[in-house]
């Protein structure tokens, strides 16, 4: 057998031995797929993020494939089971299918009998993939295309059929936890009210804004004309006991960005938006990520630009921690309020959790 430290080249995106070997030590799910780790000293393989005790790096040997470790006389980890790699992304690309083509509800079950799996493993398989249920994805593949109709069609009524809803009751039943009524994305937040406030923040003026559901923008350098741009129609209300409180829950995380506040969001995109802002809160203070490890933790691999993107039309810096993404080469990257701003969060979230 070759020295381990030989990287048999030839999988799509395989990583240098180095890049390789720090996201076996993160157990990095990322990397999942994109190689595997042979341990001579065992001779089993297993996936970057496999939970069992890392090896000496002496002993490590990585493969652009299983075909590739099998070929080297290496069996599979039982605990992490690197073969089952492949067999989760086509079930996931086959819900992923049924889920944006189908008019009608799909079951988990019907997923699950579609793909193979149980449909509790199923479940887990696609949360980990997508980071949402797929009963939360449909629901979001469907807002969208709402929102779609509702932006070209006549009507609501007309807007609520064109989005595959079977009566107006179910449309209004799978609304009932949103702040806005179905009217506000033709005519701009007409019916809403959204209190706001700027606060004096270490970091600058800061603009918060709610409604009665949850921050809907956070903001640096941003004022109500900004913000009435964004809701022309929407009342807007300054200030307020109950905003003022969530105000200063706001101002605090800013402030101390280790210490987590359930600070509750009103906030909507596409279902590929949704995912990637739900992998950005799961970054831990103190921690960064690339846009291909974001694209990879939804499950798009090669939806990296897109991913960058979907960063890009957060409306709630700090609250969702767009300014944790960083540039591959470990650069700053972009940031909409500026690298200043981007730098000190990074900074204090270091500290604070150090």
């Amino acid at each position: 057998m070759q020295s381990p430290d030989v990287i048999k080249p030839g999988g799509t995106g395989f990583p240098p031995s180095d890049e390789a070997w720090e996201a076996v030590q993160r157990r990095d799910r990322a990397y999942d797929g994109r190689f595997v780790t042979g341990v001579l000293s065992t001779g089993i393989y297993c996936r970057p993020s496999c939970a069992a005790r890392h090896p000496a790096r002496r002993n490590v040997r990585f493969f652009d494939s299983a075909e590739a470790a099998r070929a080297c006389g290496l069996r599979a980890c039982k605990r992490c089971l690197p073969d089952d790699v492949a067999r989760d992304e086509a079930a996931i690309r086959t819900a992923l299918t049924l889920l944006r083509r189908s008019d009608a509800p799909v079951s988990l079950t019907m997923l699950a009998e579609r793909t193979g799996y149980s449909p509790t493993h199923f479940q887990r398989v696609f949360r980990r993939a997508i980071g949402l249920s797929p009963a939360a994805y449909r629901k979001a593949l469907q807002r969208e295309r709402t929102e779609r109709a509702l932006g070209e069609a006549a009507s609501v009524t007309e807007a609520i059929y064109a989005a595959g809803f079977s009566t107006p009751s179910r449309f209004y039943d799978a609304r009932k936890d949103n702040a806005m009524a179905a009217s506000a994305w033709i005519n701009g937040g007409a019916g809403v009210t959204i209190r706001w406030g700027v606060a004096d923040t270490t970091l600058g003026p800061m603009l918060v804004a709610a409604t009665d559901k949850g921050v809907c923008r956070l903001s640096f350098g941003e004022g109500p004309e900004e913000l009435a741009r964004r809701f022309p129609n929407a009342e807007l209300a300054e200030g307020g006991d109950a905003f003022t409180r969530l105000l200063s829950e706001v101002v605090g995380q800013v402030e101390e960005p280790g210490h987590a506040r359930d600070i509750p969001l009103d906030i909507r995109g596409t279902a590929f938006q949704e995912a990637v802002w739900k992998a950005l809160r799961q970054i831990p203070a103190g921690e960064t990520r690339s846009y291909s490890q974001i694209a990879a933790e939804v499950g798009r691999p090669k939806a990296v630009r897109a991913a960058g993107s979907a960063n890009g039309a957060n409306h709630v810096a700090v609250l969702i921690p767009c300014h944790r993404v960083i540039a591959a080469d470990g650069g700053m990257g972009g940031y909409a309020y500026g690298l200043d701003i981007k730098r000190a969060l990074l900074e204090r979230e270091a500290e604070t959790t150090t």
